[in-house]
C-alpha cells in the first residue's frame, strides 16, 4: 500500500491512451493520481478488503495511516465498489468511528462523499463444466467423508478453531479424511505443522494445489467445507466448494449469511464453537439425509458464476469509459 503507486507510476508509459483506470484498495490511488497528473483517466476502485476493519494479527498494533489511505483512495476515485453488501456495511459502520479518533478537525464530510459513489459488485467465480451440482453418492469405497479446508493459511482464517473442532469430532468416535488446500504466503502456521502430525494418514492433500483442474478435482471429491474465519468479505473458496457439491458449515457472521440463502441458515451456519462441533458431528453421522439440501444449495451458487455477473461488470466499465468523454470527470465533494 505504501509503495504500489510509485511502482506503477514508472510501469505505465502514458495514460493518455486509456479510457479508465481500475485498481484495488491495496494501492494509494491519491498518490498515484498526484504522480500521474492530468493524464490520469477516470478511476474505479474495487475494495476486496479494507484496513479499517481488517483484524490485527496477534501482537500487532494498528497503523492508522493505512486506514487513511483507504479513505483518500475512495475520495479521489470516480467509482468505489465493494465485493459484498456485508463489506459495504462494515466499512461505512467503521468509518465514523475511525474519524472520531482524530483529536480535532474531524472530516465527517468524507462519509457521504464516498457513500454517494459506492456500490456492491460480487466477484465473478469460475466453475468448471464438471461442476454441474449432480447428486452425490456415498464416499468412494466406503471411505470416511472428506472435509475440505481451502482457505489461506493465515491467522484471519482462524485455523486453530478448525483443528480444535476436528479433535472434538475424533473424541466423539467419528472419523473423516482431510484435504488441507489453500495458499500460504509466508511461514507455515504452527497449527498446520501440528495438524500434519496429529491427523497423519487422514490427510490426503497438504498445501496449495497449483493445478486448477486438480484443485476442483479435490472439491468434487469433498463432502464438507468448513470455515472458522474471523475475516471474510465474500468467500470465493467457499462458493467454489459448495458449487462442487460440498455441504457447508460456516459461521453465522461475516459475509456468510449473505451468500447462503436464508432457508439454509439453520442447517449450515453455526453461532459458536460448541454449535460448530455439534453440527459437524451431525453432518458426518447423517450425511445422506443432508445431500439433497446440499445439492439444492449448490445449484443456487450458480448466481455467482461469471456468466451471470459479467453484464454488471460490463455496465460498470461502460460508465467508466463514458466518463472519459466528459470534459471534467474529477470527483466532486
Amino acid at each position: 500500500m505504501r509503495g504500489a503507486a510509485l511502482y506503477f507510476a514508472t510501469k505505465i508509459p502514458s495514460l493518455k491512451t486509456y479510457q479508465g483506470l481500475i485498481t484495488t484498495d491495496l494501492m494509494s490511488l491519491s498518490d498515484f493520481k498526484a504522480l500521474a497528473g492530468r493524464s490520469c483517466p477516470p478511476t474505479l476502485v474495487y475494495f476486496h478488503e479494507n484496513q479499517l476493519t481488517y483484524p490485527l494479527a496477534p501482537g500487532e498494533s494498528m497503523d492508522f495511516q493505512f486506514g487513511f489511505t483507504d479513505i483518500t483512495t475512495a475520495l479521489v476515485a470516480n467509482r468505489v465498489l465493494f465485493n459484498s453488501q456485508t463489506h459495504f456495511d462494515a466499512f461505512f459502520t467503521r468509518l465514523p468511528e475511525f474519524l472520531n479518533m482524530m483529536p480535532e478537525y474531524r472530516p465527517k464530510w468524507v462519509i457521504n462523499a464516498i457513500r454517494k459513489k459506492a456500490g456492491v459488485l460480487y466477484p465473478g467465480c469460475y466453475f468448471p463444466p464438471e461442476s454441474t451440482a449432480l447428486p452425490r453418492t456415498q464416499p468412494e469405497h466406503d471411505l470416511p467423508l472428506l472435509i475440505i479446508w481451502n482457505h489461506r493459511w493465515e491467522y484471519d482464517k482462524n485455523p486453530k478453531d478448525f483443528f480444535n473442532a476436528l479433535d472434538s469430532v475424533l473424541e466423539g468416535g467419528l472419523d473423516f479424511r482431510l484435504a488441507l488446500l489453500g495458499e500460504n504466503f509466508q511461514m507455515v502456521p504452527k497449527e498446520f505443522i501440528a495438524a500434519r502430525d496429529r491427523y497423519g494418514h487422514r490427510i490426503v492433500c497438504y498445501g496449495h494445489e497449483e493445478s486448477v483442474e486438480r484443485y476442483f478435482g479435490w472439491l468434487d471429491k469433498g463432502s464438507i467445507i468448513v470455515s472458522t474465519a474471523n475475516q471474510e468479505n465474500f468467500g470465493m473458496s467457499v462458493v467454489e466448494a459448495i458449487r462442487c457439491g460440498c455441504i457447508p458449515l460456516l459461521p453465522d457472521r461475516l459475509s456468510y449469511p449473505e451468500i447462503i440463502p436464508k432457508p439454509f441458515h439453520a442447517d449450515f451456519l453455526y453461532k459458536n464453537h460448541a454449535e460448530l462441533v455439534e453440527k459437524l458431528c451431525f453432518i458426518i453421522a447423517n450425511y445422506p439425509q443432508l445431500q439433497e439440501k446440499g445439492q439444492n444449495l449448490a445449484k443456487q451458487m450458480a448466481c455467482f458464476g461469471w456468466e451471470n455477473l459479467i453484464g454488471q461488470y460490463d455496465g460498470e466499465l461502460e460508465k467508466l469509459a463514458n466518463l472519459n468523454k466528459s470534459s471534467n470527470f474529477a470527483p466532486k465533494f
